[in-house]
């Protein structure tokens, strides 16, 4: 059996200085497998997580990041789940071909949904008239149902004179174990330990109850601090011991089961860096007269068809999508502007291997110390009506703001200097790189160093 544990945030950095912090990480970085791992470029979770399942780049897979625009709808698309935007096999369709019997658990990564897995859970919330609906997505869609009793021991719930168990989706058969998972703790201000703390327990359960050959499980919390707070404050210690606690909970599972009956993999997708400063690419298009909007209602939206050029920016990633023969001028535009570390043009994008006709002419590359924001406003009161909003489909770029609440309004503040961390760049130091840990001491034989994203599918592949 098999169990991959995705800790997004930690990085080479957190063990080598937080020993103390994290002594079930740190014992397991020792006793088995250890390698610190570059991620794939851009180093965002949507990117990483189809490099780390497929072993090929965004060139390959398409996920050019954690959203990008659409040239076909003319609109822009972020944290889209449909498992179909990923080109090629992931890790379960390969376990299918090799044996079509293997059993695979999905929980919380992304692109998973209508993947061919045995056991999936995602966030899939229903938008209606009245508001949202908080709901995941799931499968087995049909599963027999149990109820808790007094005792805490799961029974079967019989229902009718024919004595049929009552049957529930896969999630709803988790909620009456660990109780609803609260979307507000997995996105917004109110993101934090609870998200990671429910999908442990569905993970734990999940390993109990179903034996999945292999089981993925998404912890995400430790990334929302590191942004909040940046990664060098002392008040991240508190989320990484709740990660620490998390590992320590599933090497309990695995003791419980024999050292030689689950193999515990503890990977992330790439380390984050402390930040002072946003950029505003948008705003500069539109100050050199290339980005429109059009008003509607007192409140300006980006005129995407007319527009000779506009951001679609992405942490410290900006895809700059160009109209033919603006190119060079927006090259111009961006070379030397401050926060800016790189203007990549199509040779450049495809020696990072992102050559994929879903990212931008250009590609920004922010410097350290800097993330882009999407804001293309120049009156804050003609900010759209998403500005103010946890909002992540419509926003043309992931918005940390979100993390953040400003109390008088009860809204989004639009104040980028609140965020402290950021990520997306090629990783280079140990704060920007990923790692990879495994519980089977005999990788260190065959785990290459340096050790790339691309390569953890072969670890896989080694003790399937």
């Amino acid at each position: 059996m098999i169990v991959v544990l995705n800790i997004v945030g930690l990085s080479p950095h957190f063990i080598e200085t937080k020993s103390n912090v994290i002594p079930n990480i740190v014992s397991l970085s020792k006793s088995g497998a250890y390698r610190k791992m570059t991620p794939s470029f851009p180093a965002v979770t949507c990117s990483a997580q189809a490099t780390l399942l497929s072993g090929k780049p965004p060139r390959d897979h398409g996920i050019v990041g954690n959203g990008f625009f659409n040239r076909r709808t003319m609109r822009t698309e972020f944290w889209a789940q449909e498992s179909t935007l990923v080109s090629g096999p992931r890790i379960w369709d390969i376990m299918r071909m090799r044996d079509p019997k293997a059993k695979v658990a999905v929980l919380f990564w992304q692109n998973s949904k209508y993947i061919d897995a045995d056991i999936v859970v995602t966030p899939s919330p229903l938008h209606t008239d009245t508001g949202m609906t908080e709901w995941c997505y799931s499968k087995p869609a049909d599963y027999y149902s149990a109820a808790v009793s007094d005792k805490g021991t799961l029974q079967p719930t019989i229902v009718g004179s024919n004595s049929l168990p009552l049957k529930l989706p896969y999630y709803e058969k988790l909620t009456k174990e660990i109780g609803e998972f609260k979307l507000m703790t997995y996105w917004g201000p109110m993101a934090g330990e609870p998200a990671s703390r429910w999908i442990s327990q569905a993970g734990l359960s999940t390993i109990k109850n179903e034996q999945p050959d292999m089981t993925l499980v998404y912890i995400p919390h430790l990334d929302y601090n590191l942004q909040r707070l940046g990664p060098d404050s002392p008040l991240i210690d508190k989320d990484l011991k709740i990660v620490d606690d998390i590992v320590g909970q599933y090497l309990e599972l695995q003791k419980s089961y024999g050292q030689d009956d689950i193999t515990l993999f503890v990977i992330s997708e790439y380390g984050m860096t402390p930040v002072k400063q946003a950029v505003f690419p948008n705003l500069l298009l539109r100050k050199h007269g290339l980005l429109k909007v059009r008003e509607i209602n007192g409140k300006e939206y980006i005129d995407f068809e007319l527009s000779p050029a506009f951001a679609v920016v992405d942490h410290q990633v900006a895809h700059i999508y160009c109209q033919k023969g603006f190119v060079d001028e927006v090259t111009r535009i961006f070379k030397d502007q401050e926060g800016v570390g790189a203007v990549l043009d199509k040779q450049k994008v495809a020696q990072l291997e992102c050559n994929h006709e879903r990212a931008g002419e250009l590609i920004l590359l922010s410097r350290p110390d800097s993330w882009f924001a999407y804001y293309y406003w120049e009156d804050d009161a003609k900010a759209p009506f998403y500005a103010r909003a946890v909002d992540i489909h419509n926003k043309p770029g992931y918005d940390p703001c979100e993390l953040f609440v400003d109390m008088p309004t009860r809204s989004i503040p639009l104040k980028t200097e609140l965020v402290k961390g950021s990520h997306g760049i090629p990783g280079t130091t140990d704060q920007q790189k990923a790692v990879m840990l495994c519980s089977d001491a005999a990788l260190n034989d065959y785990a290459p160093e340096p050790f790339n994203a691309t390569q953890f599918l072969g670890m896989l592949y080694r003790v399937i």
